[in-house]
C-alpha cells in the first residue's frame, strides 16, 4: 500500500471527479455512486495515513471511523459516509437492488464533497 497520503487524496479527487459525470444518459446513477464511494474512502485512508495509521483493508465507513475516532472526534460530514456503503459493493453489477434515484446520487455527491473537504482541511492545518 503506498503510504503517501497526498497520493490517496489525489485519486479520491480524481474518483471524485467521475463521480461528477452525470450529463450522459447512459451513465447509470449506481456507477457515479460507485465513484464517490470510492472518493470518500480513499480520503479517509489519506486521512488515516497522514496520520500515521495504516488503513484497514475494507470498504466498511463503520469500520474507518472507527480508527479515526482513536485519533480524534469527527463530524456529522464524515459520519454520513456510513450512507455510501451499499455502493461499495452492492450496487455495482445488475442484480437485486433498487436504481439509484438522482436525488439519491446528489445525497451521495454532498456527502462526499463534505466529507473530501472536511479531511483536506484537517491535512492543511
Amino acid at each position: 500500500m503506498d503510504n503517501n497520503y497526498d497520493a490517496w487524496i489525489k485519486r479520491a479527487e480524481s474518483a471524485l471527479s467521475l463521480g461528477k459525470i452525470d450529463d450522459h444518459d447512459d451513465i447509470f446513477y449506481e456507477d457515479l455512486c460507485f465513484q464517490l464511494q470510492q472518493a470518500a474512502e480513499k480520503a479517509i485512508k489519506a486521512y488515516l495515513i497522514y496520520n500515521e495509521i495504516e488503513p484497514p483493508k475494507t470498504h466498511s465507513f463503520k469500520i474507518l471511523l472507527n480508527v479515526i475516532e482513536t485519533i480524534t472526534n469527527y463530524p456529522e460530514e464524515l459520519r454520513r459516509t456510513i450512507e455510501l456503503e451499499d455502493y461499495a459493493v452492492q450496487t455495482r453489477y445488475p442484480g437485486d437492488y433498487t436504481p439509484v434515484e438522482k436525488s439519491e446520487y446528489l445525497d451521495a455527491l454532498k456527502i462526499t464533497e463534505e466529507a473530501i473537504d472536511w479531511i483536506k482541511k484537517q491535512i492543511n492545518n
